[in-house]
């Protein structure tokens, strides 16, 4: 048997190595586009292979399955959901700046709706990603590498034209770092890198005279054009966008808003959580002035209306929108890509700069590839020209000669010794033919036609031509500025062709103020019922209906419309709601589920008490738990602005039995389900911190679990039902905390 060699190595050290490899593939196999094409592998990959089957803008679409599969099964060893989610996108006119996916069928719609399966639809390539991603790979334009099982090849990077990285903008998220890039339009972005190639020192301040800012398919409005520069010099930070808002005027002078532009970042689902966002608003009376609001968005665009009161300070209200909804939004820039192989945020003249050297590099291997088949071309022309001269001569050679092998060696090197002559002229001649290798075999494969005169004027012509396409060539790879004359009429033409006007206007707003209505505060009626519907009504309300609302409902409780309700769970938690967000109303309304508008989960927790926000500064609290620990808390430990917080310590499996509000002057009563009963001071149960646990309240037997308690003032008479039995609790006999009790008798 071989020896087996151990390699010993820290833990840590392997793991740390394993994940940086994984980190790495996943940034730039996955998730991050190239800075030269712009493009993530999965998208790369699917154009390439739309390319490869056929599926042109000029040729009938195919089902996306058979695309997705055949990505997949040649370049794409990954889920077939990814990579039809890539096609979807790139077909999807409101999230990229220029399609390059032509689909047929349904691919979804700006307001979130998701595509079809890919065994419905259809799709083909753009004529923009024929011209301007996929020319030219025939030219040994970029590099072809092996596909995953190495049964395949693929090309590395698309010979894109245009600086798709900004055109299109790209989102990805990695492993510890995400990129997340705006669109821009075309026409601005070639206007900028023609800039950048006539003045490379040219700085971002200068670029930004050609590109303005961003241009989301979506429209809108960006608000912090000075925020722009700093962007766009560090590669990072955020662009406020808005909804484009107009006022219609209507009969009677009304008026309505109308929404006909989202922001970029609303599209999907955002365009229903803004519905239901000013749903809530006239909810919750932050506002009053709204009617109605309708979503009456088509193929045509967006239009979003809302209805308002007649005497509406509209103005005021579209500011309202803008603070409270996603009418104004944030787009997080980043503009993260993988250059030279590695991660790296790139600045505006950082990503130009890259995208001008790539086609430098581009129009260079594909001159040089031209030049090759020119030169060529040219030698063989050049041949057969001299070929025609001698004709006669080249057919004696050819009658004379045995074999093709014979007649070659006479051509290349003037050898007539295996050939026979009709006369020692045409041999002496023929000893000086010294055509090359090319120009012999092209020679042998002459057809006869070629010896027309106006053949033989044709190929003249078409040398001429070849040498000025040599030229030319020569002097664009030998000429920086031809060459940037060519990259630059490609762009140009691109532009032509493809370019759009702008849709994001951009500019410096002032930020959106508003002032809100101020609320009367009042006092009203807190209302709960035992299944967890909350609502309040005025005081006057309840109290003609006091009866009926003390019978129906498990809490009832005073408190001010401004303030909160504060609900403490059995488990220990203490959960905040503000009365503002219950429905406010007659007595018969159902009110709505505390969970809609608070953490409390009433299927998990249950209540134990209940307070109004204002009783937390003047009030101490009793705690006692089922395993009999108690301690007083002082209400100022509650005030907090906090949704949800831990009200109280818990052991394991002991939860919270009741609350009170506690006072020096009054006695504690403990109860057991096994009927013990222990009275002690007040003055006995330790003030702690709510993240305490408190102190024993009861010695429990075994088995045995307090069940309840009860506080009273002493003096006074109490009496409680325990049991089924009533008691009366300043009858008990006063001990000390810590006792195991007295045991009721039945």
């Amino acid at each position: 048997m071989e020896d087996t060699q151990v390699i010993r190595t820290e833990y840590s050290d392997l793991m740390k190595k394993s994940y940086i490899d994984y980190a790495m593939s996943v940034i730039v196999s996955r998730a991050l586009p190239d800075v030269r094409d712009g493009l993530k592998p999965v998208q790369r990959r699917t154009l390439y292979d739309m390319y490869e089957l056929g599926i042109r803008y000029d040729r009938p679409y195919r089902k996306c399955a058979r695309i997705v599969g055949d990505t997949m099964g040649k370049y794409h060893p990954h889920g077939d959901s990814s990579i039809y989610e890539a096609l979807v996108v790139m077909a999807q006119d409101f999230k990229k700046g220029m399609v390059l996916v032509d689909g047929h069928g349904n691919f979804g719609s700006i307001e979130g709706d998701g595509a079809a399966a890919m065994r419905y639809t259809e799709a083909r390539l753009e004529k923009v990603t024929q011209e301007a991603f996929l020319a030219d790979l025939d030219k040994n334009i970029v590099d072809f590498v092996p596909n995953f099982d190495e049964t395949e090849k693929e090309p590395s990077v698309l010979p894109v034209r245009i600086p798709n990285l900004l055109v299109n903008g790209a989102e990805g998220i990695a492993v510890g770092m995400a990129t997340s890039i705006p669109t821009h339009n075309l026409g601005e972005v070639a206007d900028a890198v023609k800039a950048y190639m006539k003045d490379s020192s040219i700085t971002t301040r200068q670029l930004m005279k050609y590109l303005k800012g961003p241009d989301f398919p979506t429209g809108g409005i960006v608000v912090n054009k000075d925020d722009l520069l700093s962007i766009y010099e560090t590669g990072t930070g955020k662009i406020k966008i808005r909804g484009k808002v107009e006022t219609e005027e209507l009969k009677g002078g009304k008026k309505r808003i109308v929404i006909s532009e989202i922001p970029y970042t609303m599209i999907g689902a955002g365009i229903g959580k803004f519905l239901n966002d000013v749903y809530q608003l006239v909810e919750t009376k932050k506002t009053s002035d709204i009617t109605d609001i309708s979503n009456q968005s088509s193929k045509e665009g967006i239009r979003i209306v809302i209805e308002v009161k007649r005497d509406t300070d509209v103005d005021n209200l579209i500011n309202m929108l803008y603070k409270k909804t996603r009418l104004e939004d944030t787009f997080g820039v980043n503009m993260l890509a993988v250059a030279d192989g590695r991660p790296e945020t790139l600045g505006l003249k950082k990503i130009i700069e890259y995208h001008v050297d790539f086609q430098f590099e581009l129009a260079t291997r594909k001159y040089q590839t031209l030049l090759a088949k020119e030169q060529e071309k040219k030698e063989i022309q050049e041949g057969l020209i001299k070929a025609c001269d001698v004709i006669d001569l080249i057919i004696e050679i050819l009658r004379g000669s045995k074999s093709v092998k014979d007649a070659k060696d006479c051509l290349v090197n003037g050898n007539t010794e295996p050939i026979t002559f009709k006369s020692r002229i045409s041999e002496k001649m023929a000893k000086m033919l010294r055509f090359t290798e090319k120009q012999a075999t092209a020679i042998l494969e002459m057809r006869l036609y070629r010896l027309i005169g106006l053949e033989i004027e044709a190929l003249q012509k078409e040398h001429e031509e070849t040498v000025a396409k040599i030229a030319r060539y020569e002097d664009i790879l030998n000429n920086y500025d031809s060459m940037a004359s060519v990259i630059m009429e490609d762009l140009d033409h691109l532009k032509k062709e493809y370019g759009r006007k702008r849709r994001t206007r951009i500019e410096n707003a002032e930020e959106a103020v508003f002032e809100e209505k101020k609320i009367e505060e009042q006092e009203v009626i807190f209302l709960m019922d035992r299944f967890g519907y909350a609502k309040t009504v005025d005081v006057s309300v309840y109290e003609r209906n006091k009866e009926a609302a003390d019978k129906e409902n498990r809490f009832v409780l005073p408190c001010m419309n401004t303030g909160n309700i504060c609900l403490f769970t059995k488990d220990g938690k203490m959960h905040q709601l503000k009365v503002l967000d219950l429905p406010h109303g007659k007595f018969r309304d159902k009110g709505q589920p505390v969970d809609n508008v608070s953490n409390f989960d009433s299927a998990a927790e249950e209540i134990v008490y209940l307070c109004e926000d204002r009783q937390l500064f003047y009030t101490k609290f009793l705690f006692v738990t089922k395993q009999g620990m108690v301690k007083k808390v002082d209400g100022s430990e509650f005030q907090v602005s906090r949704r949800t917080i831990a009200a109280t310590k818990l052991q394991p499996e002991d939860e919270v039995v009741t609350i009170s509000i506690l006072n020096e002057n009054q006695d504690v009563v403990l109860m057991t389900e096994l009927g013990y009963c222990l009275r002690f001071p007040a003055s006995e149960v330790s003030e702690k911190k709510k993240g305490a646990l408190g102190v024993r309240g009861i010695r429990l037997q075994k088995k045995d679990a307090v069940e309840t308690a009860f506080v009273f003032e002493e003096g006074t008479e109490c009496k409680v039902t325990f049991h089924e039995k009533e008691v009366t609790l300043n009858r008990l006999k006063q001990a000390k905390r810590d006792g195991t009790g007295t045991k009721m008798r039945k």
